[in-house]
C-alpha cells in the first residue's frame, strides 16, 4: 500500500511537461529506485531529519512543523514509496518529498528552499559506503580472531615449509596462520584509513558550488556521523572516489586470501594430506568413491577474482568523466558496489568457517620433515660455526652430502656420518664430529629450536607475535566501536534536536552502525 499523491511529476518542475517513458522508467529508473529503497532509504531519511532539524535552527520552520516531518519520514518504509513516472518521476528524493507533503496538515513553504538532490544523494551514498566498509571489517575481525585462535593452536606442530613449490624449511601451521593474520590487520587498518577518509559529509554542498543559506554544516556532519564536513562542494558532489578505494581494498585482500586458499588446497591434496575438513564442508566425487574433495576451498579461492573485477568496473565508470555530479559516475559507476561488498563478506565467512574447522595432521606433517633433508642450510651453518669451514664451501660440501645420502637411500636423521666426512675431504676437510653435526642438523624439533631472530617460526617467537597480534586486533576493534558509536551519538542527537512528536522521547531510525 503506498502513500504516493497522484499529482503529476509536471509540478515538479517548469522544464519539463511530464515524467520519463515506461523504457527508461522500465530499464533504468525503476531498478535504481527499488536497489535505494532497500539499500539506502534510511539514510536519505536520516538526511532529511538532519535538514529539517537546521531549518528550526535557521527560523525557517517551527519546532511543530520540523516535527510534523519527521514524523512522517517515519513512517517510511520499504512498501510505502513507489516508482511512479507519473508522480515522482521514479527518483526516490522525489518521492519522499511528495509523501511528507501529501502527510502535511497544512504546507510547510520554506521546508526543501536552497535544496538540491545532488548533495542529499551524495551524502546517502557515502553514508551508505560508509556501513559497507564497517560491516566487511567487522567479519574480518571475525576471521582474523579465528586465525590468531588455531595459530595458538597450531604454532609448535612442524610441518614443512615450501620456496619454488619445494620442501624447504621446517615451520608450523601456526607460523602460517600468524602471516595470514598480519595481513589481516594491515588490510583493517587500510579499510579503517578508507572509512575515514570518505567520513566527510557532502551535505551542504548543494548542486556544486555550495549553498545561499548558513546551514551549520559542522553540525550536520556529526548528526550524520560523520567527522566533518567535505571543505569543497564541488568534490562533495562530485567525487565518489570512496567506491574506488574500497573495492580496491577488496581486490587487493582477495588476491592475499586467493594464495593463502591456494596453501590450504595444495596441503588438502591426497599426496600432501596435511589437513582435513569435516564432511560437511567436504564433497565427494560420483565418479571416484575414494576421493573426498574440498570445494568450499574452490569456492572461496574463485571468489576472489570476482573482487579484482569490481574494483575495475568501479575504476573504469568513473574514467575519462567530467568532474562534476554525473549520473555516469554517481549510479552507473556503482552499478556493483553491493555486489563486491557482498561478495568479499561471503568469502570472509565461508573462509572463517574452513579455519576454524580444519583439522591439521601432526603425523603426516612430520613424515614428511622427517622425510625431507630440511636441515641443509643449518648443517652448511654448523660447517662454517663450528668446523671453521668458510661459508660457500660450507654450501657445496652440505650439497654434496646430501646428494650421496639421498642416492644411498640413507634417512636425513641420524644420518651417515661417513658420507659427509667424505664429502669434506673432497676440499680437503677434517670435521671432528659429523655424527654430532648430522643428528642436530636433520632433527625435526631441533629445526624450530634453533631458530633465533624475532618474526621466525620458533614457536615462543611465534607466540609473542601472537600477542601483539592480539593486542593489535583489539585496539582495531575499539576504533571500529567508537565510529560506530559516532554514528549512533549522531542520531541520537538528532532526535533530541527535533523533539517529541507527542510528548514522549523521540525514537529515531537505526541508521548505519546501528543495526
Amino acid at each position: 500500500m503506498t502513500s504516493q499523491p497522484p499529482a503529476p511529476a509536471a509540478e515538479l518542475s517548469g522544464r519539463i511537461r511530464g515524467g520519463p517513458s515506461d523504457l527508461l522508467h522500465d530499464e533504468v529508473l525503476a531498478p535504481q529506485f527499488r536497489f535505494e529503497v532497500r539499500h539506502l532509504l534510511d539514510h536519505y531519511v536520516a538526511v532529511e531529519k538532519v535538514l529539517a532539524a537546521e531549518y528550526v535552527r535557521m527560523d525557517l520552520l517551527t519546532a511543530a512543523e520540523a516535527r510534523a516531518v519527521a514524523a512522517l519520514l517515519d513512517e517510511v518504509g520499504p512498501d510505502t514509496l513507489a516508482a511512479r513516472p507519473d508522480a515522482n518521476m521514479s527518483d526516490i528524493a522525489f518521492a519522499l518529498e511528495r509523501h511528507v507533503t501529501a502527510g502535511l496538515p497544512a504546507p510547510v513553504p520554506r521546508w526543501h528552499v536552497d535544496r538540491s538532490r545532488n548533495d542529499l544523494q551524495a551524502c546517502a551514498q557515502t553514508m551508505f559506503g560508509r556501513e559497507q566498509v564497517a560491516r566487511f571489517a567487522a567479519a574480518l575481525l571475525d576471521l582474523c580472531a579465528v586465525v590468531l585462535a588455531r595459530a595458538e593452536e597450531t604454532r609448535e606442530l612442524p610441518m614443512p615449509g615450501y620456496t619454488h613449490f619445494q620442501a624447504a624449511q621446517i615451520i608450523t601451521p601456526g607460523f602460517h596462520l600468524s602471516a595470514l593474520a598480519e595481513h589481516l590487520l594491515h588490510t583493517q587498518r587500510r579499510l579503517l584509513h578508507t572509512y575515514d577518509g570518505m567520513n566527510a559529509c557532502p551535505l551542504g554542498a548543494g548542486a556544486m558550488a555550495g549553498q545561499e543559506l548558513p546551514w551549520d554544516r559542522v553540525r550536520m556532519a556529526r548528526l550524520l556521523g560523520f567527522d566533518r564536513p567535505q571543505p569543497n562542494a564541488l568534490t562533495a558532489v562530485a567525487s565518489r572516489r570512496w567506491s574506488a578505494e574500497a573495492t580496491a581494498e577488496l581486490g587487493l585482500l582477495g588476491a592475499a586470501l586467493s594464495r593463502f586458499t591456494t596453501d590450504l588446497l595444495t596441503w588438502g591434496g591426497s599426496e600432501y594430506g596435511f589437513l582435513e575438513l569435516p564432511d560437511e564442508l567436504s564433497g565427494i566425487s560420483s565418479a571416484m568413491p575414494q576421493k573426498k574433495n574440498y570445494p568450499v576451498l574452490e569456492r572461496v579461492r574463485g571468489r576472489t577474482a570476482h573482487l579484482a573485477a569490481f574494483h575495475t568496473d568501479v575504476l573504469l565508470g568513473q574514467r575519462n568523466t567530467p568532474f562534476c555530479n554525473l549520473v555516469e559516475v554517481s549510479k552507473e559507476a556503482g552499478t556493483h558496489v553491493l555486489a563486491a561488498f557482498d561478495s568479499a563478506h561471503g568469502t570472509v565467512r565461508l573462509l572463517t568457517e574452513v579455519v576454524r574447522r580444519l583439522d591439521f595432521r601432526a603425523d603426516r606433517m612430520r613424515a614428511v620433515c622427517a622425510r625431507e633433508y630440511l636441515g641443509g642450510f643449518s648443517l652448511a651453518n654448523a660447517l662454517a660455526l663450528t668446523e671453521g669451514v668458510p661459508w660457500r664451501t660450507a654450501q657445496v660440501v652440505a650439497g654434496k652430502y646430501i646428494v650421496s645420502a639421498a642416492t644411498a637411500g640413507v634417512p636425513p636423521h641420524p644420518g651417515a656420518p661417513d658420507l659427509l666426512t667424505r664429502a669434506a675431504a673432497e676440499h680437503a676437510l677434517t670435521l671432528a664430529d659429523p655424527a654430532g653435526l648430522l643428528a642436530d642438523a636433520f632433527d625435526v624439533d631441533r629445526g624450530l629450536a634453533r631458530l633465533a631472530s624475532e618474526g621466525s617460526a620458533h614457536p615462543e617467537a611465534v607466540a609473542r607475535a601472537l600477542h601483539a597480534q592480539r593486542d593489535a586486533h583489539e585496539e582495531l576493534r575499539a576504533a571500529w566501536d567508537l565510529r560506530a558509536g559516532a554514528v549512533r551519538a549522531g542520531a541520537a542527537e538528532t532526535a533530541r534536536a527535533l523533539g517529541p512528536a507527542d510528548g514522549t522521547e523521540p525514537g529515531h531510525r537505526p541508521g548505519a552502525g546501528e543495526r
